[in-house]
């Protein structure tokens, strides 16, 4: 698996400026082959706000709702499609990208070892 980042900025109207990340997954046949076959597609990668209590009722619904407006989210989905990450100010972005390498790190030894299922594994092991 290879990540692919690209950071960019634009000005607004009133001359702020907004960043934004753009981040994709360059993965193998047998990486894609196993986020299938495992269903990983859905795993959450990375999660700018957590959802502890999700409430209830109509109240809860409507948190919900806003929260999934104002959040940043990035699946296995997402990193395998590609996405677009808008962040308010350079360091927001350089937290992102750091969490989302991190991220992608994990996942990276997840689909290792995933591949290695229903096989062997020779681990040389030197004394030092």
């Amino acid at each position: 698996m290879k990540l692919l980042i690209r950071r960019d900025q634009k000005s607004g109207m009133l001359g702020k400026v907004t960043f934004s990340l753009s981040v994709r997954a360059q993965l193998s046949a047998d990486e894609k082959a196993n986020i299938k076959k495992y269903k990983l597609g859905d795993t959450m990668l990375y999660e700018r706000i957590k959802t502890i209590d999700p409430g209830s009722g109509l109240i809860g619904l409507a948190s919900r709702m806003a929260l999934k407006m104002i959040n940043i989210t990035i699946s296995v989905n997402d990193l395998e499609n590609g996405k677009l990450v808008e962040c308010k100010d350079i360091i927001e972005m350089l937290a992102v990208e750091e969490q989302v390498k991190e991220a992608a790190h994990t996942f990276s030894a997840v689909l290792s070892a995933a591949s290695n299922f229903g096989g062997e594994e020779v681990i040389e092991i030197s004394a030092t």
